[in-house]
């Protein structure tokens, strides 16, 4: 009993620290798209440039955080596993329901250690989760330059215009957004269906232990 509640303590300590690198990132990228935000607009004559490259940094930012989200997930799995299986039905009924066989597959995970959850639903969760907000802002941000910044837009080609970066034309712009927010879009719906599938199969609303 002392050894699994100190394993249980360990376990938390982890996911703890893996849950505030994961902040870490949010933070960066929050802050990215804060710069870029007041350098678009602090004058009229300001390009929306900045708007799309801190998109990169963004995606960047997304990538490492959902590669450290696999790790934050195994750690909170793990304590998750111990609440649900020890320390619930000890509470409620004084029995460990050893016949369940839930130690053994504790034991396979400290055995044989693997992430529980695909790269590319990390990144849907990560996206449903966070960082649908900062692209949210980074998008109406961009539409807002083009559209108000440093006056209201008269005409369709006018818009074009202010969209242009360089010798890429505002429709190329345009159309790479586009694509942008819908891919992002598809990834955090995939990894929400995929979610509730594999939720269903366990038996469960969701999906976010092992086993």
């Amino acid at each position: 009993m002392g050894a699994i509640a100190h394993l249980y303590r360990g376990e938390v300590y982890r996911s703890t620290i893996w849950r505030t690198r994961l902040d870490t990132t949010t933070n960066w990228a929050v802050v990215t798209l804060g710069v870029a935000l007041s350098i678009s607009f602090a004058s009229p004559e300001a390009s929306p440039l900045p708007l799309v490259l801190v998109g990169v940094l963004i995606v960047f930012f997304l990538v490492l955080e959902a590669r450290r989200y696999r790790y934050f997930n195994v750690w909170r799995a793990r304590a998750r596993w111990m609440e649900t299986h020890f320390y619930a039905p000890m509470l409620s009924e004084g029995d460990l329901h050893m016949e369940d066989d839930w130690q053994r597959v504790l034991a396979n995970d400290y055995l044989r250690p693997r992430y529980h959850v695909p790269f590319m639903v990390a990144v849907g969760r990560r996206i449903r989760r966070n960082y649908f907000w900062i692209l949210l802002i980074q998008t109406l941000a961009f539409a807002g330059k083009i559209a108000v910044h440093p006056t209201e837009v008269q005409s369709f080609d006018e818009a074009m215009r202010r969209a242009d970066v360089g010798p890429l034309p505002g429709e190329l712009m345009m159309l790479m957004g586009v694509i942008y927010v819908s891919v992002c879009g598809a990834i955090a719906l995939w990894s929400k269906r995929d979610d509730l599938r594999r939720g269903r199969a366990r038996g469960r609303e969701k999906s976010d232990s092992m086993g």
